[in-house]
């Protein structure tokens, strides 16, 4: 009898060895971690995070997990549920294109906190994390767009099982444990996509939650819960229920690359804190910007070719897109995202502050910007930017991307990566603390424990 998919995917979590897994994938994982913790870090001064740290500290708990920026330490249950919305509230974390799903948010805060409740070493946190990034990754790429399309937020859904991968691997769970914690999974899987309508804070909230069940999950669990083991694929399963079913096929060929594909090393990390398939667009009226010289002003139009998948989340209803209505709102908003860089020639964090998105320059280049629909771009597999601007004196100009930069064809380097990093980190600590975290993650493949990190994330040094 050919094994459920849940059992296929407990299987290999539970065999895993972090030697095993290939020496570049190990590396991009613990990029990975720097790379969350950074993205955390940053939140941790704007409103949204002290509400979701405030929350935490209420439920509170064993003190066994620290929360992110702070030194108050709660049931690890709790701290991801702060720390993991912390981590993707900006939208500056990492992508699995195909699959859109976030995966650091989820793996990397959950590996850390139930690592430290655990008293795990680093080698077993690694171990742990990219199991569960693996995991993630194969929930997501068996329905590519599928989610999305029924109002669903993939990150919500597939990160539950991301984060019963992560603890059940660190728990030390059985294949049967661990089947039953997939099943409970399925029953906690949740996170439509409304904010989309007013820039509402649900989505950051999107990864906490599906950590905070990921963990609960396992506990119940190893308690002697149980959860169906058809979960993924039976009659009234997972992707039945949220994606309308599922190609057989494709999920069988993901799960029978377990172990020898490794889905982690496709991660794409972000230059821009805004969604991740509007950055190729960016890179495209980033480059026109800077090769010919643009001021707003010469724009008489900006026009782009986009396939129909991201058109309910970047581009329509297009009046809204052209005047978001906060800072949030603008990440989802192509419109504003391509006159911010041909107006400004950047888009970082402080272009997506309140007062910034209301900035009357770039509202009018905004409303210069348009789309057309190109069936031939076979998203969510292509991540493809395109930008075509005509000048108010009759000149055509033009530029394609072929992909997202930060992804394994346009990779970012380490020490792109570590000054991201750093211009995060510097936002909540002093710059000898960054370091101190920069040592403790590039020696947490050897480390006998997490200590040092988690003092390196907790020590309140001089406002920077």
């Amino acid at each position: 009898m050919t094994p459920s998919a849940a059992r296929r995917l407990a299987r290999f979590v539970t065999g895993l060895r972090l030697e095993d897994v290939p020496s570049p994938v190990v590396t991009k994982a613990t990029r990975l971690v720097l790379d969350t913790l950074g993205c955390a870090l940053a939140a941790t001064r704007y409103d949204f995070g002290r509400a979701a740290r405030e929350t935490a500290e209420r439920l509170g708990g064993h003190h066994e997990s620290t929360l992110v920026g702070s030194k108050v330490r709660v049931a690890a249950a709790n701290a991801v549920l702060a720390n993991a919305t912390l981590a993707h509230g900006l939208d500056f974390d990492d992508t699995r294109e195909d699959a859109i799903v976030h995966t650091g948010s989820v793996a990397v805060t959950t590996a850390l906190a139930v690592g430290e409740a655990l008293g795990a070493s680093g080698r077993a946190t690694l171990a742990a994390l990219v199991a569960g990034v693996e995991v993630m990754c194969r929930v997501g790429l068996a329905v590519p767009g599928k989610f999305h399309a029924r109002h669903y937020h993939p990150t919500a859904l597939a990160g539950t099982f991301c984060a019963a991968a992560v603890a059940g691997k660190l728990h030390g769970s059985t294949e049967d444990q661990l089947v039953h914690a997939f099943g409970i999974c399925g029953s906690q899987a949740g996170g439509i996509i409304e904010y989309l309508a007013d820039g509402a804070w649900t989505k950051r909230l999107h990864p906490g939650w599906a950590a905070h069940a990921g963990v609960v999950a396992t506990l119940l669990a190893h308690a002697g819960f149980t959860g169906p083991e058809s979960v993924f694929e039976g009659e009234h399963g997972f992707y039945r229920a949220f994606a309308g079913g599922c190609d057989e096929a494709r999920l069988r060929e993901l799960l029978e690359s377990l172990g020898s594909v490794w889905e982690l090393g496709r991660l794409t990390f972000k230059p821009y804190p805004c969604g991740s398939i509007a950055h190729p667009y960016m890179d495209c009226a980033l480059r026109l910007r800077e090769r010919h010289g643009l001021t707003p002003d010469q724009i008489a139009e900006v026009r782009c070719r986009t396939a129909p998948g991201p058109v309910p989340r970047l581009w329509e209803p297009l009046q809204g897109k052209r005047t978001p209505q906060n800072g949030y709102a603008a990440k989802f908003s192509l419109p504003y995202l391509l006159a911010v860089i041909l107006v400004k020639g950047r888009a970082g964090l402080a272009e997506f502050e309140d007062d910034a998105v209301r900035d009357a320059e770039v509202l009018e280049v905004a409303s210069r910007v348009g789309y057309e629909l190109d069936p031939t771009i076979d998203y969510p597999r292509q991540f493809v930017g395109h930008v075509a601007i005509r000048m108010r004196d009759g000149r055509q100009l033009e530029e394609h991307q072929e992909h997202a930069r930060g992804g394994a064809e346009l990779p970012m380097g380490r020490e792109e990566l570590v000054a991201k990093f750093r211009g995060n980190a510097g936002l909540a600590m002093a710059g000898e603390q960054a370091s101190r975290v920069i040592r403790s993650v590039d020696a947490l493949a050897g480390a006998e424990s997490l200590r040092a990190l988690v003092e390196s994330l907790s020590q309140r040094g001089d406002d920077p």
